[in-house]
């Protein structure tokens, strides 16, 4: 029975794929590496320093799931191959061509499918790509239109971190004079948290029909969002007690009478740099403190990374200037409806499933790109 051209063809490219991702993958290293751990995790002093054997477990179980779908993928498309053969081995007049031709370029989309998703997690390989992200959402210039674009900025990480799984806790919250938020810290945990959030730094611009706007007219509003990878205490960066300046004060978030009437929440101040963080989400000072140590840890760590990589290469921070030409991404819903990343050309005329947190276009496509720089 004679397949269609184009079925066999897709397999061909399937094959191609798939040999180009086992050596990107480096399977057999991988497969040495995994033994190594679980040489490691059967040493009787493992679990003599807790962090660092959490840390292992959960590199072991990437890596065993990264080789288990790939190796399960190699099985399916060697089973479509087979299939094909088998097919056109068969009499045309003994098998329903209609029926089978329609699984097969089924199953062939499940097995693209899934090597897209294979592909995109395998760029994910940079040091800090697995841990945790701290998300951090600055409203720029443009007053209460800029704060009410913060918040929607919030709920649409929100959303996307709820679709992909991931845990998402508000650090710190500042709102704005009449509505929205002034800035926003959210910290972002799950597999690759860090990797796929980072495609998200940068300028975002917003133009709509003011909701605030007595006539009705257009206006365009900017957000900063920075994203840097949590960093444990144990990272190799030293911070002097004296260069800290620590502050207390009162929570201006929601969390009942006992946050708001005592100074839980925490701001510490690094002199030297001025980088400052913040946190007033848990009830205990001394958890605050903790949190916000962390926060600064990490970003006097990106700081020093982004100095290594030039300063003209990334912005720190806001981001730059937070006005026209510095955008990333612009979200347009008049007079027409798109959302546009400016790095890579890719748009979309769905704003509503955007801003309800389909974000996943955007940042596999930077992924694929290489991360490219943001639009000067």
């Amino acid at each position: 029975m004679p397949l269609p051209i184009e079925l066999r063809e897709e397999i061909g490219r399937l094959r191609s794929r798939l040999q180009a991702l086992r050596g990107f993958l480096q399977v057999q290293e991988q497969r040495e590496k995994i033994a190594e751990a679980e040489e490691k995790m059967a040493a009787p002093a493992f679990w003599a320093a807790p962090t660092a054997a959490q840390e292992l477990i959960a590199e072991l179980q990437s890596r065993r799931s990264a080789i288990a779908e790939f190796l399960s993928l190699e099985k399916k498309i060697e089973e479509l191959q087979l299939l094909t053969e088998l097919l056109e081995a068969e009499d045309e007049a003994s098998v329903d061509t209609e029926k089978h031709v329609g699984e097969l370029r089924e199953e062939l989309l499940r097995c693209s499918a899934e090597m897209d998703a294979l592909e995109l997690s395998s760029f994910l390989n940079q040091p800090h790509d697995r841990r945790p992200a701290l998300l951090t959402i600055h409203a720029g210039a443009g007053g209460t239109e800029s704060c009410d674009w913060a918040e929607m900025l919030l709920r649409m990480y929100q959303r996307w971190g709820e679709r992909r799984g991931f845990g998402l806790e508000i650090q710190d919250l500042q709102g704005g004079e009449e509505a929205g938020l002034s800035r926003v810290s959210l910290r972002i945990t799950g597999p690759y948290a860090y990797g796929y959030a980072k495609a998200e730094r940068g300028v975002h611009r917003l133009v709509r029909i003011s909701p605030f706007d007595a006539n009705r007219r257009r206006h365009t509003s900017f957000c900063s969002v920075d994203v840097i990878a949590e960093i444990e205490d144990e990272a190799e960066l030293e911070i002097r007690e004296e260069e800290l300046r620590i502050d207390t004060y009162r929570s201006s978030g929601k969390g009942g009478q006992h946050v708001n009437r005592t100074e839980s929440a925490i701001r510490i101040t690094h002199l030297p740099t001025g980088l400052v963080a913040t946190c007033q989400n848990e009830r205990s000072q001394y958890k605050n403190k903790a949190s916000a140590m962390k926060t600064l840890r990490s970003r006097l760590y990106e700081r020093l990374e982004d100095e290594k990589r030039s300063a003209m290469e990334k912005f720190y921070g806001e981001k730059g200037e937070m006005g026209w030409g510095y955008q990333i991404r612009s979200y347009v819903l008049q007079p027409y409806q798109m959302v546009k990343d400016l790095r890579t050309g890719v748009e979309t005329s769905d704003v509503a499933g955007v801003l309800d947190g389909n974000l996943d276009g955007f940042i596999a496509a930077w992924l694929r790109a290489g991360r490219p720089r943001a639009r000067q």
